[in-house]
């Protein structure tokens, strides 16, 4: 199978390598080195600054998104929330359950963020501001350069959501005011699902260890306070921490986090070059370099979605809900190539010339 969805995607030999071995214990001084090495290179990647920590916890991005506002928020607060997605809703939904004031900002579909979106909210003494940076089930980026500017001037406690977007597109967190930053494991990380991170600012950290939190797995003061040895409160993945390693070393011996960003907007632009002639509207208004969003003009966006996996073997990634028959998305991260793009171009022209699309 070729793997052209947006998580899990497909990995490197190298990642792939460390994965067919054997589990290592973990308490140990080798796993610590791993893992203090993990942190510094997160830090680097993100631009997060010395201050900042970076915390592992074991499961999906969703892990990382409650726990960030368990953790980071209280019922205190006064919080703006953009939906544009479902992971928007998700981020709503997360707020809605532990009972955190919130107010939605919902920005026109395909769209994106505008100023006009933010104009209301202006010196409302509202406190943080919740945003998933890709909102990837519409395949729309969002101008952070619009928002750090707007949380700045309203001295909002930034936190970002960028599951889809950390290694794609470009984020610094120290020079957009980022206090927090969400990724996982199965993304541009190319490795398998099961780790999510949070790279806190020292703002982040102060708040982590002040606010009382109503829960042991996901009580951050335990993973920070195990952090300053490389070592999680719990036992965590630690086949995908490895890996995590392996990939990170991957990426800085390729150049950084520039280059890796360089490259996948290089697929990015040579797969929507190579769609053009197709019957497909790329939708999105905003795009962002991990993933294509796709409406068919004349197919089914499920079918093409089947098509493509049980008679060419190459996924694509389908969407759910009111979506599913209307968008399908295609992914641009991982271990994959322009030659990629080609087979995937070639299923395409096939489907076509049997009339499916």
């Amino acid at each position: 199978m070729l793997n052209f969805t947006v998580g899990p995607v497909q990995s490197s030999e190298g990642v792939r390598a460390i994965g067919a071995q054997h589990v290592p214990y973990f308490r140990t001084p080798e796993f610590s080195k791993i893992m203090l090495e993990n942190e510094e290179l997160f830090k680097e990647f993100a631009g997060s600054g010395d201050k900042s920590r970076v915390l592992f916890l074991t499961g999906s991005g969703t892990a990382s998104m409650e726990a960030s506002v368990m953790n980071l928020l209280t019922e205190k607060d006064k919080v703006l929330v953009v939906n544009g997605g479902s992971f928007g809703q998700r981020f709503v939904d997360i707020c809605k359950i532990h009972d955190i004031p919130y107010t939605e900002i919902v920005p026109t579909e395909w769209v994106g963020l505008k100023k006009k979106d933010l104009d209301p909210f202006e010196g409302k003494d509202y406190t943080a501001f919740l945003v998933n940076i890709d909102e990837t089930s519409t395949g729309v980026l969002y101008d952070i350069q619009l928002i750090s500017d707007f949380c700045r001037r309203n001295h909002l406690f930034l936190l970002v959501d960028s599951i889809s977007s950390f290694l794609c597109d470009p984020l610094n967190m120290q020079e957009c005011g980022v206090d927090c930053l969400i990724t996982g494991s199965q993304k541009a990380l190319a490795c398998p699902p099961g780790i999510s991170v949070m790279v806190c600012s020292e703002r982040a950290v102060q708040k982590i260890e002040t606010n009382q939190v109503k829960s042991l797995y996901f009580d951050l003061k335990l993973a920070l306070s195990n952090g300053k040895r490389g070592q999680t409160p719990f036992t965590p993945a630690v086949g995908t921490l490895l890996q995590i390693n392996q990939r990170l070393k991957e990426i800085k011996e390729a150049g950084g986090v520039e280059s890796e960003i360089a490259r996948i907007h290089e697929l990015a632009t040579d797969f929507r070059k190579k769609i053009k002639d197709f019957p497909f509207e790329i939708i999105s208004k905003s795009l962002p370099n991990a993933v294509t969003a796709l409406r068919p003009t004349t197919a089914n966006a499920r079918d093409i979605f089947r098509i493509l996996k049980d008679e060419y073997q190459i996924w694509v990634c389908p969407n759910g809900g009111p979506l599913g028959d209307i968008v399908f998305r295609v992914g641009h991260i991982g271990a994959l190539t322009k030659e990629d793009n080609t087979t995937l171009i070639n299923a395409l022209s096939d489907m076509k010339s049997r009339h499916l699309i």
